[in-house]
């Protein structure tokens, strides 16, 4: 015997339901196929569920569509229950029933009569589909969430919003092709506008408001006050330094802003995060005396100097000429890189300006007070020649000091046009120091004041024709050669007075004629052609005889010129007044 047959039978002898049946066939009138009837339960079985609609006509339906979420019956004989007429009496005399998509109809028109009515949707997004998300709504009905639909602004992960359960629109119904679309945006705009209505109401210059990080731009930040968003720019969010609004906040923060400008026409709203703080320049004179050390952070180099970082919203700068006593730094970047973690000076504090200078070479002792302490005009000191100029030499007295000696002070006998003739880089030079400008830190030399001016001696023991037996060559150049006749008398021998043959160099000794003095210039001219031979010579041997008694003849000077050479034949006579 089938299920159906049992239940009849059964049914048959189950008088107790009598008067069920008589209620149903009085309360329950026939459908005809594609409608929902109301109808009762008359058995569930082991596998079908057997139910009356009216008129003495019963239908079976499959017993999985009572089972709840854990496998359990839903339903007991008496229960009512909404069914769908698929179709009429069969052969067997049952008609084909369908609770499940009596449920579905019944959600279809539930859902078609929230989207006439404007009602709010409950959802859970079950799964990502082309061109959006799919929504499981009433009675596990799927719709359709578009991309542009689900936020204010794009998302691009949507995956993350898999298994939320949020409130929907219903933007779009079409039952007979089963299509819904929703839309969360348009709820969310709402909100918004709703908000936004009720901070304008509130919203003024000056006010402090509590809001969240929308977004993060190059340029700063915009934060959502309930509606309406602010711009929070990237020199308003700290008295100090913020290269990218990331380094400060990251999209979700809750953040306390003051509202610096609004504008109710254009809705447009400025907001400050430093004005809700005290500016460190209120207090920069009181924490940063003149003098005093201290440490910093360099934020940033130019051309001229280096930023560097007190604390937060102080920053100060060393001038490239306050990094070094003794070194010209062409670029910071020379001394100092960006990061680094140093100590310097206060040299200068302007808190209206909002500028404070620093020095970093004032951390060691200054040179030129060193110098001065340790030398006065007209001592004695020694040095190499650090540079050479066309109007003179420049000596390196102590580390960080130099003078210099101007080429009018090089020697009192020789005018020297270009000192670089006289000397090179390197050198040795002693000299005397003249005067110290302590305005600006210069230091006058002289070299030819190491001696006296021996200029008015020189006149007399160096007249035309006298016989210089051992010049000492200082320097050679393409016109000439200058020597050392004496300590502080000096020559110079044009290159046209040098043998073809004699190539001179420095320190080099050689035998030359003074060929002529120059009063007005305090020079020395000399030869080395034939030393001692010229008239002029020959003149002042006979003048020096006379001068010490001794009568010459022009014969006794011949003679004595012979003899000489006989000596030696390469090195001229000496002065008549060299024997004496």
């Amino acid at each position: 015997m089938t299920d159906t047959q049992t239940a009849t039978a059964n049914r048959g002898n189950a008088s107790g339901f009598a008067a069920l049946f008589e209620a149903s066939e009085e309360t329950t009138d026939l459908g005809g196929e594609g409608e929902i009837v109301s109808g009762i339960v008359v058995q569930v079985t082991r596998d079908t569920v057997v139910v009356d609609i009216g008129g003495k006509s019963e239908g079976v339906i499959s017993r999985g569509e009572f089972l709840d979420a854990h496998g359990g019956i839903t339903v007991k004989a008496g229960d009512r229950v909404d069914v769908f007429i698929e179709s009429r009496e069969s052969d067997d005399g049952l008609i084909s029933l369908s609770k499940e998509k009596a449920d579905k109809m019944k959600v279809w028109d539930e859902i078609s009569s929230a989207c006439e009515r404007d009602e709010i949707i409950e959802g859970t997004i079950s799964q990502r589909v082309k061109g959006g998300l799919s929504v499981t709504i009433r009675g596990g009905v799927k719709a359709f969430l578009p991309g542009s639909q689900v936020d204010l602004r794009p998302i691009r992960n949507l995956e993350k919003l898999i298994g939320q359960t949020y409130e929907f629109k219903v933007i779009k119904f079409n039952k007979k092709r089963g299509n819904i679309v929703l839309s969360r945006r348009a709820l969310l705009e709402r909100e918004r506008d709703e908000m936004k209505a009720k901070t304008l109401q509130t919203l003024e210059e000056g006010m402090v408001v509590t809001g969240t990080i929308k977004n993060l731009t190059e340029y700063g930040a915009f934060v959502d006050l309930g509606g309406i968003d602010g711009l929070l720019h990237i020199t308003d969010m700290s008295w100090g330094r913020v290269t990218h609004p990331g380094e400060v906040f990251k999209v979700g923060d809750e953040v306390t802003v003051k509202v610096l400008k609004y504008n109710a026409e254009t809705e447009r709203v400025s907001l400050g995060l430093k004005q809700t703080q005290e500016d460190p320049w209120n207090h920069a004179e009181e924490a940063y005396p003149l003098g005093k050390r201290v440490r910093g952070k360099v934020m940033s180099l130019t051309d001229y100097g280096a930023f560097v970082e007190l604390e937060p919203g102080v920053e100060g700068l060393i001038h490239v000429s306050e990094m070094s006593w003794t070194k010209k730094i062409k670029h910071p970047s020379k001394v100092l890189e960006v990061g680094q973690e140093l100590e310097c000076q206060v040299l200068e504090v302007d808190s209206k300006s909002k500028r404070i200078s620093l020095g970093l070479k004032q951390l060691e002792p200054d040179p030129w007070t060193l110098f001065t302490d340790k030398y006065k005009p007209g001592d004695k000191i020694g040095g190499k020649v650090r540079s050479i100029t066309d109007y003179g030499v420049f000596v390196g007295i102590e580390e960080g000091v130099d003078g210099m000696v101007h080429k009018t002070d090089l020697s009192w006998t020789v005018k020297i046009n270009n000192p670089a003739d006289v000397y090179n880089k390197g050198d040795d030079v002693e000299a005397i120091i003249l005067s110290i400008n302590h305005d600006e830190k210069k230091v006058s030399l002289g070299v030819k004041q190491l001696w006296d001016d021996p200029w008015a001696g020189a006149m007399d023991a160096y007249k035309p024709g006298t016989v210089v037996e051992a010049a000492t060559v200082i320097s050679v150049a393409d016109f000439g050669a200058f020597v050392k006749i004496v300590d502080g008398i000096e020559g110079l021998i044009l290159s046209n007075e040098i043998p073809p043959s004699v190539h001179l160099t420095p320190g080099e000794t050689v035998k030359a004629e003074v060929s002529n003095v120059d009063s007005m210039d305090r020079r020395l001219t000399l030869t080395m052609r034939n030393p001692g031979e010229s008239p002029e010579a020959e003149q002042l041997m006979v003048m020096r005889r006379e001068s010490q008694g001794k009568g010459a003849t022009l014969g006794d000077v011949l003679k004595e010129k012979l003899e000489s050479m006989k000596r030696s034949p390469s090195v001229a006579p000496p002065p008549p007044d060299a024997d004496e």
